[in-house]
């Protein structure tokens, strides 16, 4: 009975293989699904009264579940087997590749990053950099808001810092889900966007099963009640005018609303603007025919440059913020309201008549976004350099042109911000900014916009023209 047992190589590795497989499989996974989930359940708990739009059961299904309801989804099977006829391929093949769309576009939201970490780091991020400021805000459209229905944030795209600061202001109404494009879906960048509840697309897509899966999800997400935010012009303004509306996400969130389903689609209007938006060169760059090509690399290293600089002024003393960013919220759209109005029902339209439709919603839409843009420091005293690009103006001769464009504007219903409701100091700012950043000249108290920077005076003045047409 003392005798040892002799067993082969290969039969303990095995055996060894398959005890760490159970305690990987029975202590470790289920610790780490602890660490993970536990801390956003308590999130959720502690936010189910404060939020005005809950978080939605689709939001906290997990993620294998969500790519399994698409791959079983009925239209995407059709569009599937339609691919394999049309390519000439296995149906097992297209499935994978559907699989494939499906994991890339998913998000896999998690309730404690995006309140406890996300939240706090965009705070963080935009209050450092901007005097960030809620100008206008249709309390009474938006009390009126069901708590059932699935809101859309529909806003105008100036910066990247969009998704930061519209994320951070909205943080007490609801957990939104954006759209993202391809320049996010890079390691560790990708994880922390699907953990924030964003969902990846590919831009100018010509792949039909890819749309169809796409517009699915997004389908699926609007029937759910999911709280999303849109872009719809598709990506950033170059020239500081809003762009026409690109009609696809609006046409896939119309197919996942019914007017007698369980959820109202209420889009409301989210105007943006700044005294200074990050990228202004970098935009401008593509009106430049002898501007060279920026690489990633290039650009990697720009942004790298333009960190350090600001962080030198810092340490001297010598840093501001770069003026206000701020936000208004209009008048909701309901979609019920809306097609009753015109007697229309989407889920029963199709080909022309729907591009029609589709074309005049995003049209009012951006109409209603660009009435509630923001009318910043910046954008004023760049209007008014623009409209006198040779004329030298004093302070006085500033502040009655300034005085001049305001009334106009505050005819046309616009929403201008004035800080501390002192004239005096928004224009101080504005004309700050445009100092600091040589846009504009001073010699003895006259001041003169710098010819070589018209174009970007103008990118600013652009942000409001559409208010004084």
């Amino acid at each position: 009975m003392s005798d040892g047992v002799t067993i082969p190589a290969w039969l303990l590795v095995l055996i060894a293989a398959l005890a760490l497989w159970a305690l990987y499989e029975h202590v470790l996974a289920p610790a780490l699904r602890f660490l993970v989930t536990h801390p956003a359940n308590q999130v959720i708990d502690e936010l189910g009264e404060r939020l005005r739009i809950g978080i939605r059961p689709f939001q906290r299904t997990k993620r294998q579940a969500l790519i399994h309801s698409l791959l079983a989804d009925r239209k995407v099977q059709a569009a599937a087997e339609q691919f394999a006829r049309d390519k000439g391929v296995a149906l097992p093949a297209a499935l994978r590749r559907v699989e494939r769309y499906a994991r890339e576009i998913v998000p896999a939201f998690n309730a404690y990053f995006y309140f406890r970490i996300g939240y706090w780091i965009g705070r963080w991020i935009a209050r450092s950099l901007y005097r960030v400021r809620i100008g206008y805000l249709d309390s009474e459209g938006i009390a009126k808001i069901g708590p059932g229905a699935t809101v859309v944030f529909v806003m105008n795209h100036r910066s990247n810092m969009d998704y930061i600061l519209t994320a951070y202001l909205a943080a007490d109404q609801a957990a939104l889900s954006y759209a993202v494009g391809e320049w996010a879906r890079i390691w560790p960048l990708s994880a922390l966007i699907r953990a924030m509840g964003a969902y990846f697309v590919r831009r100018d897509s010509k792949d039909e099963l890819y749309r169809r899966v796409l517009e699915r999800y997004i389908a699926m997400a609007t029937e759910a009640g999911v709280p999303q935010a849109l872009f719809p012009e598709g990506g950033l303004t170059r020239d500081g005018r809003m762009r026409e509306p690109r009609l696809g996400v609006i046409d896939y969130m119309m197919r996942g609303f019914r007017m007698e389903g369980e959820h109202d689609l209420v889009f409301v209007p989210l105007g943006i603007n700044y005294d200074r938006v990050l990228e202004d060169r970098s935009l401008l760059r593509v009106f430049d025919p002898s501007a060279a090509s920026v690489g990633r690399v290039k650009a990697l290293w720009n942004a790298l440059a333009f960190a350090a600089r600001n962080l030198r002024l810092m340490l001297k003393s010598e840093w501001y913020r770069f003026g206000y960013a701020c936000v208004n919220f209009g008048a909701p759209v309901s979609m019920r309201a809306y097609c009753r109005e015109r007697g229309v029902d989407f889920q029963r339209l199709a080909g022309e008549e729907r591009r029609r439709e589709t074309a005049a919603l995003g049209e009012h839409l951006m109409r209603s976004v660009g009435l509630v843009v923001p009318v910043v420091p910046v954008p004023l005293m760049a209007t008014v350099f623009v409209r006198n690009p040779e004329r030298r103006l004093s302070a006085l001769e500033l502040k009655a042109e300034v005085g001049q464009l305001i009334a106009r504007l505050e005819r046309s219903a616009a929403h201008v911000y004035v800080p501390r409701r002192d004239l005096d100091y928004a224009l101080d700012v504005g004309l700050r900014m445009l100092l600091m950043r040589h846009l504009v000249d001073e010699n003895e108290g006259i001041y003169l916009a710098r010819d070589k920077e018209l174009p970007l005076l103008r990118y600013y003045a652009n942000s409001i023209a559409h208010l004084l047409e």
